[in-house]
């Protein structure tokens, strides 16, 4: 490895999923506005909207995200053009 392009300030990081309200705690060097605190140690928080634990690739569950009726409508105007 090149010696001084890595960076020297790694602490351990709270990462949460806000999908699932999963936290997990890694070292990282990211800057982060809020904090929390676990077993009576402050960390920096860093949210994150998906993570392996809400991943449909990992749980193997899918889900259909529906915003405002898109798909509905999408089938309303195309869906039904083989059935002449």
């Amino acid at each position: 490895m090149k010696k001084g392009i890595h960076p020297e300030n790694y602490r351990p990081v709270v990462f949460k999923d806000m999908s699932n309200d999963d936290t997990f705690i890694t070292r990282s060097t990211i800057n982060a506005k809020e904090t929390i605190e676990i077993d009576g140690v402050t960390y920096p928080l860093v949210k994150v909207e998906i993570s392996n634990t809400s991943h449909p690739f990992y749980t193997g569950k899918s889900k259909l995200v529906d915003t405002a009726g898109r798909v509905d409508k999408f089938m309303s105007r195309y869906g039904n053009r083989k059935k002449k």
